[in-house]
């Protein structure tokens, strides 16, 4: 490894510098991560080596450096995740014994049950997905000899002063958000795919020209009526946006690992993020219609044609993928993700949340290491290229 590639890694290992066996002598539970609002790091997951061995009892020897540079930034776009669903879920989720921080919102509550009536629920469980990801990858890491991930270093941003939201500092912003909704028009066309250099129309354009809230940044926001509920539709449609993120991004990279059981990870992991995003872009169609006064963003009725497009391009009750142009058009329309090309898949990443606004406010040292963990992640080979 080289020395700027060993930079990167350590500022986003361990902030003592310890060795993943050495930092913990114990574990901790979710409720004491919840509690501190840290990321697990190093060693922290499940405790000393030992006791994480019996994770990797398939697994033999050390990660090869791609491999565990995979592992890496996967595991830090997981913490980035949780960091999200865990503002989401302190406002407008539900408050337990499994994700007890927080108090709800009952206003924001009640504009996000106009989407579902079940919305807290599944803004909980999708929550504890999240966490159960990055505590897993980071345990598995540390398992076959590499470093985990802890970004503990850049909670530097504030938290909503919402009442239910706690003080604590965060990771991302979800109160300055430009959200690409393209993702709808995207699994809704049966003639392109962005493998193919295809571009896609957002449904939601007014979501694309501005810096909008998804949660209340204060208790000033729970009114008037249709302001609330245009930030539980934005919170709606940013749902959907995260997870068709996740969706793709486990796809692209299962294709540059080489151990097996590496792969099996991906493989496992990835689809529980299609399983939200499929959840989320069902619920996003449910946004009622309406323009919000404070600021002028307007949501249409994605049941009428959209100027530019057509009814299927938008079309709430067509939530599942339909059939397109894979590899090359001169095969039969097949129903997949998309995308899922591989070259470039982590950095592509990194550049969607920045654009969607997930990071206003973070250090230039933040992006450099995200930037360099996913730099990583994209230069790993499977052995079969080496």
């Amino acid at each position: 490894m080289d020395a700027p590639e060993q930079s990167v890694l350590d500022a986003a290992t361990s902030e003592t510098g310890e060795s993943a066996a050495s930092s913990s002598g114990g574990s901790i539970s979710r409720r004491s991560f919840l509690a501190s609002g840290l990321a697990v790091g190093a060693g922290a997951a499940l405790g000393p080596l030992g006791s994480v061995a019996a994770l990797a009892n398939e697994g033999q020897g050390e990660l090869s450096s791609g491999d565990a540079a995979i592992l890496r930034f996967l595991s830090a776009a997981e913490i980035l995740e949780t960091d999200v669903w865990q503002q989401y879920n302190e406002l407008g989720g539900v408050q337990d014994s499994e994700l007890p921080e927080g108090g709800g919102s009952q206003r924001y509550i009640e504009a996000l049950e106009v989407l579902d009536e079940d919305m807290s629920q599944y803004i909980h469980d999708n929550t504890e997905d999240e966490l159960s990801h990055f505590t897993f990858i980071n345990a598995y890491l540390q398992s076959r000899g590499a470093q985990p991930v802890n970004l503990d270093r850049f909670r530097t941003l504030p938290s909503s002063k919402a009442t239910g939201a706690r003080h604590v500092k965060r990771l991302t912003n979800l109160m300055e958000l430009t959200v690409d909704t393209s993702f709808l028009t995207r699994y809704r066309s049966r003639t392109k795919n962005p493998d193919l250099g295809d571009s896609f129309a957002p449904a939601v354009p007014g979501l694309l020209k501005g810096k909008f809230p998804a949660i209340p940044r204060d208790d000033e926001d729970l009114e008037p009526e249709k302001h609330i509920q245009a930030i539980a539709n934005t919170a709606g449609f940013h749902f959907a946006f995260i997870e068709q993120g996740g969706t793709s991004l486990y796809p692209s990279l299962a294709q540059r690992v080489s151990d097996p059981q590496v792969l099996r990870v991906l493989l496992s992991i990835g689809p529980t993020e299609t399983m939200h995003f499929q959840t989320w872009q069902d619920k996003a169609g449910n946004a009622p219609p309406l323009t919000d006064p404070t600021n002028g963003l307007e949501f249409p009725d994605l049941n009428e044609a959209q100027p530019g497009l057509v009814l299927e391009d938008t079309k709430t009750n067509l939530i599942m993928p339909e059939p397109t142009a894979f590899l090359s058009r001169k095969f039969p329309a097949v129903s997949i993700i998309r995308p899922t090309a591989t070259e470039g898949a982590a950095m592509g990443a990194v550049k969607a949340l920045t654009e969607d606004g997930l990071f206003r406010g973070q250090t230039p040292e933040f992006f450099r290491v995200l930037k360099g963990l996913a730099a990583a992640a994209d230069a790993a080979r499977p052995r079969w290229q080496q």
